[in-house]
């Protein structure tokens, strides 16, 4: 079937089940730090990178918290679960003849370490992370990034994100943007910051596909 067009996914509290354990290992790397944020503060901020996200906290980058953050993380990467129905999705949009590329704020490794965690190498025709950008999301370089690296145009590619950081990177990107609650964002929060449309999580998604707005890209 002719390529339609291009579906970029996030993959931390998309794709896998991560976003507490990440807000876990950032809480701990502040306390190693001499610093201080509440648990719930942490996780409003899951979904930008470290660059947007200690500033937002702490009023200021730091590379060895962002160092002990991927130490703690390291710790808790074991714990990581696939979403039900993420692995099936992705490989029903790629037979349908859609390209699907992978955009995250996350390091090289801890991507490669997810694809293999889904089991979802053959199913994704590129990927684009943290490592590849000067500026992680919210800014919009890691959606821009991966649809030049795609070949995609914004008319024809959508984002699947899980936070209200992925919906403001893909706006200010030009790119429509579809949200999922899996990541601890309300469907209010989604729909507030520009999602087109919300659903529970990635399984929630697969099974409304064909009324979902991806269905638009291959019809």
């Amino acid at each position: 079937m002719m390529i339609r067009g291009l579906v970029l996914f996030d993959v931390d509290g998309t794709l896998v089940d991560s976003n507490y354990l990440h807000t876990i290992a950032w809480s701990r790397a502040l306390h190693s730090a001499g610093e201080w944020a509440p648990m719930n503060a942490v996780h409003r901020l899951i979904g930008m990178g470290s660059d947007s996200l200690l500033p937002a906290l702490i009023g200021r980058d730091d590379s060895t918290i962002s160092d002990a953050w991927r130490a703690e993380y390291e710790k808790l990467i074991g714990e990581v679960t696939a979403f039900p129905g993420a692995a099936d999705l992705l490989s029903q949009l790629h037979e349908s003849g859609l390209t699907i590329g992978l955009a995250t704020s996350a390091p090289a490794t801890h991507l490669e370490r997810m694809i293999d965690l889904l089991g979802v190498e053959a199913s994704i025709d590129f990927s684009t992370h943290a490592d590849d950008v000067a500026r992680a999301k919210p800014d919009p370089e890691i959606f821009l990034t991966a649809m030049a690296r795609g070949g995609g145009d914004a008319h024809a590619t959508l984002v699947v994100g899980d936070s209200t950081w992925d919906v403001v990177a893909a706006n200010a990107a030009r790119i429509r943007c579809i949200a999922l609650e899996s990541g601890g964002f309300s469907r209010a929060e989604l729909r507030e910051a520009g999602a087109i449309e919300v659903y529970e999580d990635v399984d929630s998604l697969r099974e409304n596909l064909r009324t979902s707005p991806l269905a638009k890209l291959f019809e």
